[in-house]
């Protein structure tokens, strides 16, 4: 018995030790998150360093002193999960960006983003995974099938989202900003997607079917998912419409939107689709309808607790990411061979920066094609900034490596970490350098973008006021189309001839004569005591 009491104590002790040290790493990141706020606000004005990269550096920083005071053993405070990444600090990060972005854009875009986005991360991972099956079989690296090559190249195909809402301003470069981050959001998605779909099908004997069955998978699983953000969306403007909470309790309408946008996400989850294109479809949504049925004090709080939320979590996985980069057990399955490690980083940063040319400029021809106006068309040096904004690779492809090469977080394998170590280093060097330059590069190339492109591309739809429809105003919409030259499309030759605005017009009508007295949004949630009004007009 005395034994038996003596264990048990010993256990919690152990687990007393154990919880002290997970509160003392948890204290750290709390304080280096606060650095970085404050460093960033210091560097606020800095034409070259933005907040992710502030973020990586102390994170790398931290991972240094770390690794010294810990004898080499260990570099992180926290250990780097695709779960925690994928589960906990995407979802407010994409949500957020679909709730704030300026959808005019947005949606005059679309098919060009689309193109970028799906069909670009295609081209990208075939030009990638090519490269790699050419090159790494001359390397001594460990062998790799063609599963293991296709997933390398939808890695390395996933950009970083999160970076380009650093680098890139909404308000000086709106139509860039517009493709660049839409392409981004569709691109993660879209990577994600592939991954998943190579990890579930059999690639080892491919025949003209299998191959049938993997595309019509790819874009099913689009398809699906975007609807199920939309639906997620469009009940939780029902809900708060039709039972206006805000007669009681404000609360209960700020947590009945951030409840039902993750609880999109999930589904989405559990279901195997992609939760990055349900969970920005679901902020579209919400933006467009549920915002406008939520009572002023709600409208000034989630538009702030979703930014808040955002923001913390893009600091979060680029101090994440900095501090696992000097993981010491992965480094040392390669530091007999460092130059075989040098080699494929370098490979890989090669086929990135072909992979993504190898889409941007044919697509962007293609794209001007149905552009009428010059003043539409994407020139080549938008392009250039196109295709440079994109190379960066972040936590996503991170995540996707991890999942790939890793098994609990831990590499047991030479060729698996030589594939975790690589990935680290394209990520480190395309955040850093070719974030460093973005800005520079923007302002050389577009020397006048905050002047020109503000006032052709402008839009009212600004994420600061929220107070627009989903394509502008009706009174604007309806002067574009009457007015300037434009009459009203009412032929399938006007819907071929000016497709954009022939889908605006028919958009207007039907949202406004079904889904706003449906659903509410901004002037159709009718007034009761207690319940939203509108005190505003459109900005």
């Amino acid at each position: 018995m005395a034994s038996q009491f003596g264990s048990m104590l010993t256990r919690l002790g152990n687990l007393s030790t154990s919880d002290h040290a997970s509160v003392v790493s948890i204290n750290l990141f709390v304080a280096l998150l606060c650095g970085c706020i404050v460093i960033g606000h210091l560097l606020e004005e800095n034409r070259w360093v933005n907040e992710s990269i502030t973020a990586l550096v102390i994170g790398v920083c931290t991972g240094v002193v770390i690794l010294l005071t810990s004898g080499g053993r260990s570099s992180h405070l926290l250990v780097f999960s695709e779960d925690l990444f994928f589960i906990y600090l995407l979802p407010p990060i994409i949500f957020n960006a679909g709730f704030q972005v300026k959808k005019k854009q947005f949606f005059r875009n679309f098919i060009t983003i689309m193109l970028f986005g799906a069909v670009g991360t295609l081209i990208s991972c075939g030009i990638i995974t090519s490269g790699v099956m050419q090159f790494f079989s001359k390397l001594d690296i460990g062998s790799f099938d063609i599963g293991d090559y296709l997933a390398i190249g939808a890695i390395f195909s996933a950009t970083d989202s999160v970076c380009t809402l650093q680098v890139l301003n909404q308000d000086e470069t709106p139509l860039l900003y517009s493709l660049v981050f839409g392409e981004g959001v569709v691109n993660d998605a879209a990577s994600v997607v592939l991954f998943n779909a190579i990890q579930s099908f059999d690639l080892t004997h491919t025949n003209l079917r299998i191959a049938l069955q993997f595309i019509g998978n790819f874009f099913y699983l689009f398809f699906t998912s975007t609807m199920l953000g939309v639906v997620a969306g469009l009940l939780s403007a029902y809900i708060i419409k039709t039972l206006y909470f805000g007669r009681h309790s404000t609360d209960r309408e700020v947590a009945l939107m951030m409840l039902m946008a993750y609880l999109s996400y999930i589904l989405a989850e559990l279901f195997y689709l992609s939760g990055i294109l349900t969970v920005f479809f679901c902020g579209i949504v919400m933006s467009h309808y549920t915002w406008h049925n939520v009572t002023e004090s709600s409208r000034v709080t989630t538009k702030h607790a979703f930014a808040t939320l955002s923001f913390v979590a893009e600091i979060f996985i680029f101090l994440y990411v900095g501090m696992d980069a000097l993981d010491i057990e992965k480094w040392r399955f390669v530091s007999n061979t460092p130059g075989t490690s040098v080699a494929v980083s370098s490979i890989l940063i090669g086929l990135v920066l072909v992979g993504r040319a190898a889409f941007v400029f044919p697509l962007s021809f293609l794209s001007n094609l149905a552009r009428k106006t010059p003043t539409e068309k994407i020139t080549f040096r938008q392009q250039v900034i196109i295709w440079w904004a994109g190379l960066m690779r972040g936590a996503v492809s991170m995540a996707l490596a991890y999942n790939q090469f890793a098994r609990s977080g831990h590499t047991q394998l030479r060729s698996n970490a030589i594939m975790i170590t690589s990935t680290i280093t394209v990520v480190l060097f395309s955040t850093v350098v070719f974030g460093l330059m973005t800005q520079p590069l923007i302002r050389f190339l577009l020397p006048h973008s905050k002047n020109t492109t503000s006032m052709v591309y402008s839009d009212s739809s600004t994420p600061k006021s929220f107070a627009v429809p989903l394509l502008e105003s009706a009174q604007n919409s309806d002067a574009d189309m009457g007015g300037n030259g434009f009459p009203r499309p009412s032929s399938l030759r006007m819907l071929l001839t000016t497709p954009s605005r022939s889908v605006h017009h028919y958009w207007r009508k039907f949202d406004d004569a079904i889904m706003r007295p449906m659903f509410g949004g901004r002037g159709f949630v009718p007034f009761v005591p207690g319940s939203p009004t509108e005190r505003s007009a459109p900005q």
